[in-house]
């Protein structure tokens, strides 16, 4: 049932001293996942008592974040089997034994809702509802005591997994994920952003240094083991660019989206530039998506899109 898990997680090939702890559970493709179903997980904790968390964990393990064969080809994200009580569509593979019987659904709605209602409507699942729903290192040991899994890592994967990616978030606030409006303005007239923060040396899954005093391209390009050529391509500067201590200085390749967020709104002084050093998204990749020019004049409050 756990087979999936080496279809999700290759390791980020940067240099090595930069990768965070949790980087292997770190993709785009599980950031996307997370950004198109954070908000059925929000609503299953509302209506059931599963913590978000729980749930966005379990399917980005159990269907490789939405790239499973199984999940492709049945809308199937938890790799649940078909048992005694389905009379819904079915799918046939192999798995622990030769042509097992897998649920098969119309949408990946439907799945999440069918999981939901596996551990809500099973008596040996009931302990877990007496913990916190914020409590997601008891939901995660509790499952493998209620026999979820068979895998005695199966806690720890689930908690790294939410860890990594924050997802302890839509637990602590859900009403903000889940009724946020990013075409809203907020009370004061404005909108927030939220950029993501140097961890571990990494911004956004990104390899990078933060500048300080002393610090020359040539001596930083040595370190991270590339060229200065290397990190001007990497940085999106111009020949001119002179280091300041503090900056943001990436050491491989940018993205080319950032899925944690869909907009990012213009503040005073910010550049296109600035802004995909923000979102360690290339520049050409950050004006292609928005049909802009480099030199394109930005306006306070203009709405850039970081991912299509």
């Amino acid at each position: 049932m756990y087979r999936y898990l080496l279809l999700l997680f290759a390791f980020w090939h940067a240099f090595p001293c930069l990768a965070s702890n949790y980087s292997k559970y770190q993709s785009a493709e599980t950031s996307a996942y997370i950004q198109k179903y954070h908000k059925i997980a929000i609503k299953h904790m509302k209506k059931y008592r599963i913590p978000a968390s729980i749930t966005l964990a379990q399917g980005i393990l159990e269907s490789g974040s939405g790239r499973s064969a199984l999940t492709v080809a049945t809308n199937n994200h938890f790799g649940i089997k078909c048992k005694n009580e389905w009379n819904g569509k079915t799918y046939y593979k192999n798995d622990d034994r030769r042509n097992e019987c897998f649920r098969k659904y119309d949408s990946a709605e439907d799945s999440f809702e069918d999981h939901a209602l596996f551990l809500a409507q099973r008596k040996v699942y009931a302990p877990l509802f007496k913990y916190q729903v914020t409590d997601y290192k008891k939901w995660a040991k509790g499952l493998k005591k209620c026999g979820y899994a068979t895998n005695p890592k199966y806690p720890s994967l689930l908690i790294d997994v939410i860890k990594a990616n924050k997802l302890y978030v839509y637990d602590q606030n859900p009403d903000k994920y889940l009724n946020g409006n990013d075409d809203e303005p907020t009370p004061d007239g404005l909108h927030s952003n939220n950029p993501p923060k140097v961890e571990n040396g990494a911004l956004a899954g990104v390899g990078c240094v933060v500048v300080q005093k002393g610090n020359t391209l040539y001596s930083l390009a040595r370190s991270a083991g590339v060229s200065v050529n290397d990190l001007y391509e990497y940085n999106d500067f111009d020949k001119s660019h002179v280091l300041s201590i503090g900056e943001v200085l990436f050491v491989r390749e940018k993205n080319s989206d950032y899925r944690l967020s869909q907009y990012h709104y213009v503040e005073a002084g910010e550049s296109l530039w600035s802004i995909s050093q923000k979102y360690a998204i290339t520049l050409k990749s950050l004006l292609k998506m928005n049909n802009l020019k480099k030199n394109a004049v930005m306006k306070s409050g203009q709405r850039l899109l970081l991912y299509k």
